[in-house]
């Protein structure tokens, strides 16, 4: 069931239409994604945990859909199975029944069509930020001078150049959490699938990241499958939410955010927002 989210209008003004930018002076331009890619179809999903008599289903047919360049989430309530679908589309869980697939090839496995970042940072802390982001590259057989280049300009558009020789436990939680973002990002996935990134953030952190998260997918265009359980990060950032059930996990409705963008975090105050 596909639901307007309760806007016929959205009188955002001239204030909360103005392009964010962040004041880094090496904020910079990566390259943008390809628009025609990154479809995600999952159809009838279901998951099951153990065996047949003493197993527990953890989502069961869900479908949801995502667009080619949009930003989608997921939302319910804590242990429903969002994380459960997406590491389904990660190809790191199988599914029980159903199709999972991205631009029309089945998931099984993981893929470089698609980037992950996880609550739990995740960096190796042996590397430097730039090595950090550099070696998802580095795999893929990219030349060292090429690699550095192309891990600096992402850094640049997260506002880490200055930090490309720190080590993970020279940043704060905020910072290793960009780090996280942007070596998902630089290998240019298709899809990028992000499980609650922000939940161990502070408030103040929380908002600041979801403003720099909001501008590099602005310039990506990458399709973005979002897990929270916070109904305005949600809505913020998203063009569609799929609400789901507690477990097993189903799709309750889905809702269409016809919020103007850019977006600002001052905008969650408005009359628009709260509406």
């Amino acid at each position: 069931m596909r639901i307007p989210f309760g806007l016929d209008e959205a009188p955002l003004g001239d204030g909360l239409l103005r392009r964010a930018t962040p004041q880094s002076p090496d904020f910079g331009q990566a390259p943008s994604g390809d628009a025609e890619k990154g479809h995600v179809v999952v159809d009838s999903l279901k998951v099951r945990f153990g065996g047949p008599k003493d197993g527990t289903v953890a989502v069961d047919g869900v479908s949801i859909d995502v667009e080619p360049g949009e930003f989608v989430s997921i939302i319910g309530p804590s242990g429903c199975g969002k994380s459960t679908v997406l590491n389904v589309i990660a190809g790191f869980t199988p599914a029980s029944a159903g199709r999972v697939e991205v631009d029309g090839k089945p998931i099984d496995k993981p893929g470089i069509d698609r980037g992950v970042v996880f609550q739990q940072y995740s960096l190796f802390p042996w590397l430097t930020v730039r090595k950090n982001v550099e070696f998802g590259l580095k795999t893929q057989g990219m030349p060292r001078a090429q690699r550095e280049a192309v891990a600096r300009t992402f850094l640049g558009l997260a506002g880490l150049l200055a930090f490309e020789n720190h080590y993970p436990d020279q940043l704060s939680g905020g910072m290793k959490q960009r780090v996280g973002i942007v070596r998902a990002l630089v290998t240019s996935p298709q899809v990028l699938l992000m499980d609650e990134p922000f939940g161990a953030l502070d408030a103040q952190t929380r908002v600041v990241m979801q403003e720099i998260l909001t501008n590099m997918w602005q310039r990506q265009r990458i399709s973005v499958l979002f897990v929270t359980h916070d109904i305005d990060e949600a809505i913020f950032l998203s063009d569609r939410v799929y609400v789901m059930t507690a477990r097993p996990g189903r799709i309750k409705a889905e809702l269409v955010m016809p919020l103007a963008r850019p977006r600002l975090p001052e905008m969650t105050s408005s009359a628009a927002f709260q509406a």
